[in-house]
């Protein structure tokens, strides 16, 4: 497989990116007059939201923690193959000795060690392993898929911020000029220029507008609120976003791509190989087992085993020691064992149909995303069009108007509808980078190898699997663990105010 090209989150100070400049570029040009929308020196990027969220996000430190916890099925599976040793040691008090036992003890202490050593299994334990491996490469395909899941979450969230600060300040200028309108309507109606119908339809069109501005700024509030749980920062002043690289040419392309390397997929795939491996494991209940087997003992009468009538001193303590191999045949088990083979065939057939399953989904979600991402690219085009346009009619309403060509009512549709395609051009531009960027987590490109977040914070399963695998004693063990994300419960509620705060 080809090595693939990283997407590089680079710090902003440089020229921006055409595709990130033009996405400002609209709302910088209507709120110019707005001394609120001043671009502070300090300012955070997309690349310091994805590391934030990789450092101190909960859902993807639990499901670290949860990949370790699947790591120890393979040392599980290993203690099978090893040789078992216990002791045990008692005391014990005959209360009462029968009369005609003339050598009974009223006193025993004992100890004895023994071990077993499982020596042919019919395969159990070999496959048992074998499965608790593919579990372990089940499973970091799916801290992969948590990580890409977050990633594509924390872009999404971060551009809805950027949007909405964008549609805020878009309908704060209309209200401004809707204000400036009613304004100029209210003093042309005091000398007879216009009627009070025109006052009314400007005073309408204001109070629509600060309506929308209400509900604009809700969801502004919503979104960084949104930001926060996901990255666990305030946002505050981010700058536009790198543009994404290696976008596929066609879905059947970007499929191609997704079959290879969707960590959801891979992690069914790893699933249906375990389960498959564990029919063997079930089906080896009807072989034979062998085990070597040895135990020794030691037991003391403390003086108190007597001589009787024979009047020769007695042994006060005594050993032994025993070695033996000892083979178990089944021979009936009541169906247990049929009946526990084809139960895991049974499971085994689910993850077969549920690797068939992710696999749709992967292939829908891939074509889905290509879809939305290609319509988002055709919305922006024809929005740029469309805020073009609008802006050259509101200029000539205007204009037709101040030689008494058309009504005020002309002059707030015109307005109205420059504002409509300015949101839009926003929000196609919010929908293409968030398409583009889901495609690429369906492909499987979307990971922290895949987007440069080096500099020492990859976190890499394979280093606790390799500590934990060959341990083998049995009081070895970690520290208590303690939560590694950080909570938000200190961060202000947001606010609607754009700009430094």
């Amino acid at each position: 497989m080809p090595a693939r090209k990283p997407i590089v989150f680079e710090t902003m100070n440089h020229q921006l990116p055409r595709f990130a400049a033009r996405f400002w570029a609209l709302p910088l040009l209507a709120l110019a007059g707005l001394p609120m929308l001043t671009s502070p020196a300090q300012a955070d990027d997309l690349r310091d939201a994805l590391i934030s969220a990789y450092t101190k996000n909960p859902s993807l430190a639990a499901a670290r923690a949860n990949q370790r916890a699947v790591d120890e099925g393979v040392p599980q599976a290993r203690a099978e193959a090893l040789p078992s040793l216990s002791g045990q040691a008692s005391y014990q008090e005959n209360v009462y000795n029968n009369p005609d036992s003339s050598t009974s003890p009223t006193r025993i202490a004992s100890a004895g060690v023994s071990t077993t050593w499982s020596v042919f299994a019919g395969g159990a334990v070999r496959n048992s392993i074998r499965a608790a491996e593919t579990r372990v490469g089940a499973g970091r395909a799916d801290l992969r898929g948590v990580e890409a899941g977050i990633f594509s979450a924390v872009v999404a969230a971060y551009m809805d911020v950027i949007r909405d600060e964008a549609i805020v300040g878009l309908n704060r200028a209309n209200v401004g000029v809707l204000d400036v309108n009613l304004q100029a309507t209210s003093d042309r109606f005091e000398i007879g220029d216009l009627t009070r119908t025109d006052v009314a339809q400007s005073d309408a069109r204001l109070a629509l507008a600060r309506s929308d501005l209400e509900l604009a700024e809700s969801n502004l509030i919503r979104s960084r609120e949104i930001y926060i749980q996901l990255v666990g920062d305030v946002p505050d002043a981010l700058d536009p976003p790198p543009p994404l690289p290696n976008l596929p040419e066609s879905p059947d392309a970007a499929v191609s791509v997704a079959l290879e390397n969707n960590p959801d997929l891979i992690a069914a795939r790893e699933r249906t190989k375990a389960s498959e491996i564990d029919i063997d494991v079930a089906g080896s209940a009807r072989l034979p087992r062998v085990e070597v087997f040895s135990n020794g003992s030691y037991a003391n009468f403390l003086g108190s085993l007597s001589a009787g009538g024979f009047g020769t001193p007695l042994q006060q303590s005594q050993t032994g020691l025993t070695a033996g191999v000892r083979a178990t045949f089944p021979i009936f088990q009541g169906g247990a064992i049929a009946s526990r083979e084809r139960q895991v065939q049974a499971i085994a057939g689910a993850t077969m149909e549920q690797e068939i399953a992710v696999e749709r989904e992967v292939i829908a979600a891939t074509r889905a995303s290509y879809a939305s991402w290609r319509a988002a690219n055709q919305v922006i085009v024809s929005s740029e069009r469309a805020v073009s346009a609008a802006t050259l009619s509101l200029e000539g309403v205007r204009a037709e108007n101040s030689v008494g060509n058309r009504t005020i009512l002309d002059i707030l549709n015109a307005e109205q509808e420059l504002l409509r395609a300015q949101v839009q051009l926003v929000s196609a531009r919010r929908n293409a980078y968030v398409a583009g960027f889901n495609l690429l987590s369906a492909m499987g490109r979307a990971e922290a190898r895949d987007l440069g977040l080096d500099g020492g914070v990859l976190y890499d399963p394979e280093v606790n699997y390799d500590r934990v695998s060959k341990i083998i004693w049995d009081w070895s063990k970690d520290s208590n663990p303690v939560a590694q994300s950080t909570r938000t419960v200190d961060t202000p509620a947001q606010t609607a105010i754009i700009g430094p705060r």
